[in-house]
């Protein structure tokens, strides 16, 4: 019967644990906050909870004379939200710079079906008659405002002296691709003339590969291109090289085919009218979204690898610190038998008990998620970092983003660590026998 009781109640621990997480990670920052509100209500006000804040204190006092132990469980989580942070800012940041690279008053044009530019094929009248549209907007002297280009691959040398080649995207532009992206700036020399073999180069694309400076020669689909200047946009755009695309489909014998075309609608508003143009329009197979929306899904299935990635790396390491916390908690518990016992013969519930010990456990894991999350985000946030190439996006350079949201993410974690870590001790010294601890050296 007893041995039924145990695993009963052991079982039932495992439910509190793991309703207790699922809550935890689930619940919004506000009802987090109603429930600390009447947490500390309770222990203020209650006979009980003022036994729990009682014993709380105690363990709390004792602390410095157990910095050893205390400390494993403290770096133990720090490190992990050290690291969980730290490879969730990598997708954060990659989605952040690809979410720059769009509007919601500028579309993209594509093949119908195609999932990116480089998968997409038009042809010269179809380009031609997009830019026709209704909802684009026109310039001063009524022009649309559309912007043909050409997307290729191209391989450079990287400019940390390995010898070893990685992928750029290359971009065939016209005069109307600036119009269209007014947030282009060239920072340093000067723009490509049209029907030159020169190029402007981002400035991601610059510091990650080599001999991309103005007045340098490159080779590119076995043609000499001259870097006349280095454009900044803030955006994914700063990872691709931009050169005049009728030079650009010489050089890659793409014809008078483009990929895809951008447009600057006359407002946010105006690309449904725009959608509805290119869908009624019986010369058009092509699928039209904001650039917003096409960057933003772009980013999708690398923000999810690198969180997935983050999270299963985040679990192996809190299985780790929650064993670390369990042994100290249960060494801590074991030194204090005689304490525990005192109390409660003098009248201390077990509730207090248990709450004592798991908030001492919590407040060392807050204390390492916050150590954590500050390491984080002094050595990571902004720290620059790439992709590898992809049939999507291309190389993009990036920089980590610890963002508020990622801090709070690595709080709750070390705080379930500590919630989980700290509870099967706490029922232990609930459960302690009276009359056995007291007899304890």
């Amino acid at each position: 019967m007893n041995k039924l009781k145990s695993i009963l109640g052991g079982l039932g621990l495992c439910l509190v644990v793991a309703v207790g997480i699922a809550a935890w990670t689930v619940l919004p920052w506000p009802a987090l906050l109603v429930i600390a509100v009447l947490f500390a209500l309770w222990m203020l006000l209650l006979r009980t909870g003022r036994q729990a804040s009682s014993v709380t204190g105690v363990g709390i006092s004792t602390l410095p004379q157990r910095i050893g132990s205390s400390s494993v469980v403290v770096i133990g989580i720090a490190g992990v939200v050290a690291v969980l942070v730290s490879l969730l800012a990598m997708g954060t940041g990659y989605q952040q710079t690809l979410s720059m690279s769009g509007s919601a008053d500028s579309a993209i044009v594509v093949r119908g079906g195609s999932d990116s530019e480089v998968s997409s094929v038009l042809d010269n009248a179809s380009t031609t008659v997009i830019a026709q549209a209704a909802g684009v907007a026109r310039d001063a002297a009524g022009k649309p405002i559309a912007s043909p280009e050409l997307v290729v691959a191209a391989n450079l040398p990287l400019s940390d002296g390995s010898g070893d080649e990685g992928s750029v995207q290359m971009r065939g532009i016209g005069d109307e691709a600036w119009a269209v992206r007014p947030e282009v700036k060239i920072v340093a020399g000067r723009k490509f003339k049209p029907g030159l073999r020169e190029l402007v180069v981002g400035k991601g694309a610059q510091n990650q590969f080599a001999g991309l400076t103005p007045g340098h020669d490159i080779k590119l689909g076995n043609q000499a291109w001259t870097v006349v200047g280095v454009f900044e946009s803030g955006s994914a755009m700063d990872s691709e090289l931009w050169a005049d695309a009728n030079v650009v489909a010489d050089t890659y014998r793409r014809g008078s085919s483009r990929t895809s075309v951008f447009v600057r609608l006359t407002n946010a508003a105006a690309f449904d009218t725009f959608k509805a143009a290119l869908a009624g329009d019986p010369r058009l197979q092509v699928d039209a979204t904001t650039t917003l929306d096409y960057f933003r899904k772009q980013s999708e299935g690398v923000t999810k690898a690198i969180t997935i990635i983050g999270i299963v790396v985040g679990v192996i390491m809190g299985i780790g610190a929650v064993f670390g916390a369990l042994n100290t908690m249960f060494a801590t518990v074991a030194t204090r038998a005689r304490e525990i016992a005192t109390l409660r013969a003098i009248g201390f519930r077990g509730l207090p008990v248990v709450v004592a010990v798991m908030l001492e456990t919590m407040l060392l894991a807050l204390l390492g998620g916050i150590i954590g999350g500050l390491l984080a985000w002094l050595v990571f946030n902004g720290y620059s970092a790439s992709t590898l190439a992809q049939g999507t996006v291309g190389t993009v350079n990036f920089k980590l983003a610890v963002t508020p949201a990622l801090l709070w993410t690595g709080l709750k974690w070390a705080l379930a660590i500590g919630f989980v870590g700290g509870l099967f001790p706490a029922v232990r010294a609930a459960r302690l026998p009276v009359t056995t601890a007291l007899r304890e050296l």
